[in-house]
């Protein structure tokens, strides 16, 4: 038998493990796992080159607990240790065994999938036990071993006959403020989370299997039941397979797989695969996201060789693909030791920008093969589409190829499209292409009415972060502007170079702008008289497009920039000069009857921007009763 201390540089590293290096305390599992797949990947590889004589075979994992004797057992079938290997890489702490095997065997091994990056992962084992472990026997005709240690230095290391077949099986003896990972329930919910796609099958358990019944069974036959093992894991995700090899179906089963609490089909996905200059696969979904800004729900989950590291992919994700749901997979990525954050580096960037590629890409595609399809998708994709516009330059670039514009009338346009169709008509006397827009076709129909009626196309723009988009496009593109429906009177967002034909003089003009003014005396309404088509409506309730716009990009975060803090409310009242009630108003002697028929007109206006609430819209309703009983 051995006796020694650990070749560590401190006099006592567990407490440090223990406190610094994992901050959560349940990765041990992942950990241990992790290296008993790579013992086990190990051997796979010895054998396919012919450097192991031994039948590999179907090698599981197996996760076992003894409440009784307050131990968890991960027992693997892999490479197994020899004594002298035992010493070399566990009692030299740091020192990765699965880093020197990869150096050793780098060209060969280089898609073995072995994890390899943490030497320091079977030492986080002393953070939930108070005594390990090691029953090994290598794949070598060497004995068996046993050491142990109990989180001091010490440890004591001998041959055993306990165990003659090949594999290494640690016996953690769970300390006394650890016992919860003695529970059937939690080991369970640890292997789900981290291990669910390890490429090696993990047992855990038994479970019930019931026998199908032979054709010519009689119908009160009774199906014969058996115990098997409880595989928790799937060891060949989507995302290990070739993409070619894979049907809509598995995609779909996939999808649930990752999320089984979604119910809700994904529109489409996007298979990743690069091995130049970095290693990554996986699997983005687009979910049905509507006007949906929530990305707290369903992340997406990084994973180092099939090993789950996180769903906090911020970096390596740009932020607008933070809305889809999927996995990503790279044994390039830079993590600290304990896994738990990301690293600043410059390949973290080049992931990101393969990414983004990746998506414009394949919306590129959809949009190509099946133009009907993507028209149909829009309303559930364009949240994330317009994000990117406004947050990745190399996105918005290629953006105009895929990017839709539909109009209140149900018609779909790319932005060449749009702006060949409408230029002719939408150009004003400046030269300048008027895009005209609604945010809700019901709350704005008389005024996309009013526009239409003049022959011109109305955007339907309702994404939340649509004024940024807009702001955007009016700075890449030239001589474009935006003007929603409802920021002025129709005959001023599209200037023309046309006569305007006034009923009333100036004086009368004056007259009937001091009269509103006296009437409403509310300081969101500027009143504006303007010399319109006496069939136009007589009062027109508008909102300036730039504090409106200004309003709206504040509330989704970029409307700050200017230092004004909280926008007011602030609206142009638009009066129609050529208009009969303006006529009437004026003829009227009564200050009181004038004052009736502005504030009854105000209302309307009012009404049909959805503006009349409450104590407001109370009155208006028992004085129109009023006036249908007179």
């Amino acid at each position: 038998m051995t006796k020694g201390n650990i070749n560590v540089s401190v006099e006592n590293i567990f407490p440090l493990i223990k406190k610094f290096l994992y901050s959560d305390h349940e990765i041990f599992l992942r950990e241990l796992i992790s290296n008993a797949t790579d013992a086990t990947l190990k051997l796979k590889h010895l054998t396919s080159i012919g450097e192991a004589k031994v039948e590999y075979g179907n090698p599981k994992l197996e996760v076992k607990i003894d409440k009784e004797q307050k131990t968890l057992r991960i027992i693997d079938q892999g490479i197994g240790m020899t004594a002298e290997e035992v010493e070399k890489y566990i009692n030299q702490v740091a020192f990765s065994g699965a880093e020197e095997f990869l150096e050793k065997y780098k060209d060969s091994a280089k898609d073995s999938g072995i994890i390899g990056h943490f030497g320091l992962g079977f030492y986080s084992a002393f953070m939930v036990a108070e005594k390990v472990e090691i029953i090994t026997k290598s794949y070598k005709d060497e004995p068996a071993v046993r050491w142990i240690c109990d989180g001091s230095p010490e440890f004591t290391l001998e041959e055993t006959t306990d165990k003659t077949d090949r594999g290494t099986e640690i016996v953690l003896h769970i300390a006394e403020d650890s016992t919860e990972f003695l529970e059937e329930a939690k080991i369970r919910e640890l292997l789900s989370k981290y291990n669910k796609f390890m490429p090696v099958p993990i047992k855990f358990g038994t479970k019930t299997h019931t026998l199908p019944l032979p054709e010519d069974a009689p119908e009160d036959a009774v199906a014969e039941t058996e115990e098997v093992d409880n595989i928790i894991n799937n060891p060949t995700p989507a995302w290990t397979i070739a993409p070619s090899e894979l049907t809509s179906e598995d995609y779909m089963k996939f999808y649930h797989e990752l999320y089984p609490m979604q119910f809700e089909e994904p529109l489409f996905n996007i298979h990743l695969n690069v091995d130049y200059p970095f290693n990554l696969t996986g699997v983005l979904f687009f979910p049905k996201l509507s006007n949906n800004l929530n990305i707290d729900k369903d992340k997406i989950q990084l994973y180092q060789n099939q090993v789950f590291v996180t769903d906090e992919v911020k970096g390596i994700v740009p932020d607008f693909l933070m809305l889809l749901r999927g996995v990503i997979d790279s044994p390039d990525i830079p993590l600290n030791v304990s896994r738990s954050y990301l690293q600043a580096d410059g390949a973290v960037k080049k992931i990101s920008s393969y990414i983004t590629k990746k998506v414009a890409d394949k919306m590129s595609s959809l949009i190509n093969e099946n133009r009907e399809d993507y028209e149909k998708k829009w309303n559930d994709i364009k949240i994330v589409i317009e994000y990117g516009i406004i947050t990745e330059e190399k996105f918005a670039e290629k953006a105009d190829k895929f990017t839709l514009y539909p109009t209140t009338d149900g018609k779909y346009f790319l932005w060449n499209e749009l702006i060949e169709k409408i230029q002719p008509s939408h150009t004003d006397k400046d030269g300048n292409t008027v895009i005209l827009y609604a945010t809700n076709a019901d709350e704005q129909h008389s005024y996309i009415q009013a526009a239409n009626d003049k022959g011109y196309d109305v955007l339907l723009l309702d994404s939340p972060v649509i004024s940024h988009v807009i702001q955007k496009l009016e700075t890449s593109k030239e001589k474009i502007s935006f003007a929603r429906v409802d920021a002025d009177h129709i005959n001023n967002l599209i200037k023309k170079d046309e006569p305007v034909i006034s009923k009333l003089t100036e004086t009368e003009k004056e007259s009937l702008k001091k009269n509103v003014e006296e009437a409403v005396k509310d300081a969101k309404f500027t009143v504006q008289l303007e010399d319109l088509d006496s069939n136009d409506a007589p009062f027109t309730i508008t909102q300036p497009e730039f504090m409106r716009r200004m309003k709206e990009m504040q509330a989704t975060g970029g409307g700050g920039m200017f230092g004004m803090g909280g926008f007011p409310e602030m609206y142009n009242l638009v009066v129609n000069s050529n208009s009969e009630l303006s006529n009437q108003i004026l003829k009227t002697e009564s200050p009181e009857e004038k004052e009736t028929l502005i504030k009854y007109a105000l209302d309307l206006a009012k009404l049909s921007q959805n503006l009349l609430k409450g104590k407001d819209l109370t009155d208006f309703i028992q004085r129109s009763y009023k006036q249908l009983e007179k």
